[in-house]
């Protein structure tokens, strides 16, 4: 699918990653602890491990079973004030950190990112344990494209540059590209730690200072990331990380008024009330939200690949992605072989035990997330589509779904039309190039899609029809970390990963002066 000189390909489909991961990929087989110690459930503020100001913790569960792993600090608004003043005093004129020599910075990323791939065994055990994501998928997906992505960012600090202006008459004139100062990030369950890198990098590449929230489903990894960060060196204050609620702990972010900046990855539902609260005081925003994303199957494309590429579109992380292929358009011509090969490879797919090598699917993250997954499922029963394969609860210990199929989907449904977030397939037919267009865009998201098919002028012609930030063509899931991911309409604003998320950390400041013309 790509150039074995410049990446590899993980669990044989999609999710990319590059050599930047290094040694990561050529490590031998782990001992896999299946409940590894909670090492760290406290807040990580100023480089210290604090309990929450008013000591009280919140229950961590283990999705796989539904029993409690741990008790983590539950941060307030006066844990807030705490971390953004460490922030604050971490960015003052000629603190160490605003003094630090851009490259050092990305020295620091560096070195955050290679005690990652030491410790890569225990931190991969531990967003099982927590996320309930197969095991396999924590270790071979997760850790490496955090690693990744970090050592993507640690090139960039010293070659973001401003620019000499040609202004009229005797002046001299220059931008530069400064820091925008704090920033607030909160960092949602489905991938704790490729999220939270995906932020800390841009972050630290430009030269903010950061307060980090952490979803209270899943904060252990996040934490044990706070300890090798103050074991990679950062300075105290520069990266603040807390665990605790949304409307209080995450809000108590977005309001704080030396924040300058509020990054955020969810749903788009609480993308729009942290966008209000931001605009409130003319906050820098980027918001990465939801998706009901299209993936295009034409006749002229290789079905086999077609078939595999769009189990795992929809099936990856149990369904639980914001650009998940949730509606699957199949050209009428080979829409009921494509049915049927899909029900088939649905019907193979292991669910059960995430520290089993053969398990491809763990549990939801929670019981509230499963049942809105069989309610829409339930929903799609209701108005007609039908039922293929799946549509139950798996067992009464843990929050697992059985891989879900419909098929005779129609767009106005439910299904077609809400963000699922969990593992089931709408497959809906099509005619024409013109008709799959139209009724892809016809939707409030604009995350990802994409398109199979052999013919290159159609590839292209839809890949440029499509309302979508990413598309792919022959593949899916594609995170490189050169390349930008965002959304259109309101799957959010800005982008991730990439040289583009960088410009939303930093202010452009123009400098002019005046030049004196008298003669020596």
């Amino acid at each position: 699918m790509f150039s074995k000189l410049l990446c590899r390909q993980v669990v044989n489909h999609g999710f990319r990653l590059t050599t930047r991961a290094a040694s990561a990929s050529t490590q031998k087989k782990p001992v896999v602890e299946r409940k590894p110690d909670v090492k760290y459930q406290k807040l990580f503020i100023n480089n210290e491990f604090v309990d929450s100001s008013n000591r009280s913790t919140f229950e961590v569960i283990n999705p796989a079973t539904g029993d409690v792993i741990a008790e983590v600090a539950d941060g307030s608004e006066k844990d807030v004030d705490k971390a953004v003043k460490a922030a604050k005093d971490a960015f003052r004129l000629g603190s160490e950190w605003r003094r630090m020599d851009p490259a050092a910075r990305g020295a620091l990323l560096y070195k955050l990112a290679d005690l990652i791939e030491r410790d890569r065994a225990y931190i991969a055990a531990l967003e099982t344990y927590n996320n309930g994501k197969p095991f396999k998928d924590s270790y071979n997906v997760d850790i490496p494209h955090s690693i990744a992505v970090l050592r993507y960012y640690a090139g960039w600090p010293d070659k973001m540059n401003g620019k000499v202006l040609p202004i009229s008459g005797d002046f001299f004139a220059y931008t530069r590209r400064e820091p925008i100062g704090i920033v607030g990030q909160i960092i949602p369950w489905n991938f704790p730690l490729i999220l939270l890198c995906w932020k800390i990098g841009p972050s630290v590449a430009t030269g903010c200072t950061t307060v980090i929230k952490l979803d209270e489903h899943t904060p252990l990894t996040g934490l044990y990331t706070a300890k090798l960060i103050a074991e990679a060196g950062f300075p105290p204050g520069v990266i603040n990380i807390l665990s605790g609620d949304g409307p209080h702990c995450g809000g108590s972010i977005v309001r704080h008024p030396d924040v300058a900046k509020v990054a955020f990855t969810g749903s788009t539902q609480v993308g729009k009330i942290i966008g209000a609260e931001a605009a409130k005081m003319v906050k820098r925003t980027t918001l990465e939200l939801g998706g009901k994303s299209p993936n295009i199957v034409f006749a002229d494309c290789d079905l086999d690949t077609a078939v595999e590429m769009s189990h795992f579109a929809l099936f990856f992380n149990q369904g639980q992605c914001c650009c998940a292929g949730s509606r699957t358009y199949v050209e009428e011509k080979i829409y009921d072989e494509f049915v049927q090969r899909s029900v088939e490879r649905t019907k193979q797919r292991k669910v059960g035990d995430p520290f089993d090598e053969s398990t491809e699917q763990g549990p939801q993250i929670s019981h509230e997330q499963m049942d809105k997954i069989l309610d829409l499922i339930d929903s799609g029963k209701r108005a007609g589509a039908k039922l293929l394969v799946g549509g139950e609860r798996v067992g009464d210990k843990g929050f697992f779904v059985q891989p879900t199929v419909f098929c005779d989907v129609n767009d106005d449904h439910r299904i077609a039309r809400e963000e699922i977030f969990g593992p089931v397939m709408q497959i809906l037919k099509f005619k024409t190039t013109d008709e799959v267009i139209e009724r892809a865009n016809d939707t409030d998201y604009g995350l990802a899609a994409s398109v199979f098919t052999k013919d290159l002028d159609k590839a292209i012609v839809v890949s440029n029809g499509l309302r979508a930030g990413s598309v792919w063509v022959n593949t899916y899931d594609n995170f490189d970390p050169v390349a930008p991911f965002g959304g259109f309409k309101q799957s959010g604003l800005g982008r991730e990963k990439s040289e583009y998320s960088l410009d939303s950390y930093t202010e452009t400041k123009c400098v002019t002066m005046k030049i004196s013309q008298r003669n020596s």
